[in-house]
């Protein structure tokens, strides 16, 4: 596993990384014992990745607890990355108060004294400047001791420039993938000032795995596509197939296209059995071609850029 900065942080974590969504979290995710949750960190240290990405609500914060079990005794040897404003029932709240009771709470359920990095998970516009009491919370719980870098998650170029240009984040996770690819600038300026950059959603809710097509049917959190959204989306994936080719998978296509980009330190596919993990982290095993690469972003300017697709 190949390793890159988180930024300046002076942290070393594994390119690919593990998205904790799917422990625990039956609502959105389907069944998993957790056993086999705690078999996936595991599976997923043993192959060299040490950056794992989690939040409150992933499993109404079942997630957390059981990367907490199976990190136990091991927490020198990774990087925990965990989020605050979304609470374990759902709730969305960035009242100060509670961030730092939610942060408290993650820190007893992951059994650690510390996070290595804290995002704020998806705040409002409003919040994303260093003097709103948001991310005066966040340089108080660094100056504690509790976060070793703060930042936020959020989903667009615009907003990752707005943390940029005004705050001191060091930590800014963001939705990219072969779908969504608009955040791009702002990753290489996030790059040219030293901030890390996570990339989340990087399969685009499983599109990117190719096993979707415009004749398929979605149920829980997957239901929000339109029939027209799933139609599009359908022939988007027919495309990108076709660029691809035969010689390698489409998930390997997808993650191997944004591990192309420098100014990426590690992208966090989820995965909920050993095959589909052992699939995410031979992405980084080897380079797209540098031709496929570009074919896939002119792919997304003309196609996608000027008529987005939504989440």
């Amino acid at each position: 596993m190949k390793t890159r900065s988180l930024g300046n942080t002076g942290m070393q974590v594994s390119e690919v990384g593990f998205g904790a969504w799917q422990l625990g979290n039956e609502k959105d995710w389907g069944k998993m014992s957790d056993k086999e949750a705690m078999d996936l960190v595991n599976a997923a240290m043993d192959s060299g990745c040490n950056f794992f990405d989690t939040a409150p609500n992933y499993g109404a914060g079942k997630s957390e607890e059981l990367l907490g079990k199976a990190l136990k005794g091991k927490r020198d040897q990774v990087i925990i990355s965990s989020k605050c404003g979304h609470h374990p029932n759902d709730e969305q709240d960035f009242d100060p108060e509670r961030l730092i009771g939610s942060v408290e709470d993650s820190l007893r359920r992951l059994q650690t004294d510390y996070l290595d990095s804290l995002l704020l998970h998806n705040p409002p516009f409003s919040s994303l400047h260093g003097n709103s009491p948001q991310f005066e919370v966040l340089q108080k719980l660094k100056d504690e001791g509790k976060i070793r870098a703060f930042g936020a998650s959020v989903d667009t170029g615009k907003e990752m420039s707005e943390l940029l240009n005004h705050t001191e984040s060091q930590v800014i996770e963001v939705m990219f993938n072969l779908f969504h690819q608009e955040p791009a600038d702002a990753m290489s300026s996030a790059h040219e000032q030293g901030v890390g950059v996570i990339t989340k959603v990087p399969l685009d809710s499983g599109w990117l795995t190719g096993k979707y097509d415009a004749s398929s049917t979605f149920s829980g959190i997957r239901s929000r596509w339109s029939a027209e959204d799933i139609e599009r989306r359908g022939k988007l994936v027919e495309q990108v197939r076709r660029i691809v080719g035969s010689d390698y998978s489409m998930v390997q296509a997808a993650l191997r296209f944004i591990l192309s980009y420098k100014e990426v330190s590690a992208i966090i596919p989820g995965a909920k059995d050993i095959p589909q993990l052992n699939q995410n982290l031979n992405a980084s095993e080897d380079d797209l071609p540098a031709q496929m690469v570009k074919e896939l972003k002119e792919f997304w300017a003309e196609e996608i850029k000027d008529a987005s697709l939504g989440w």
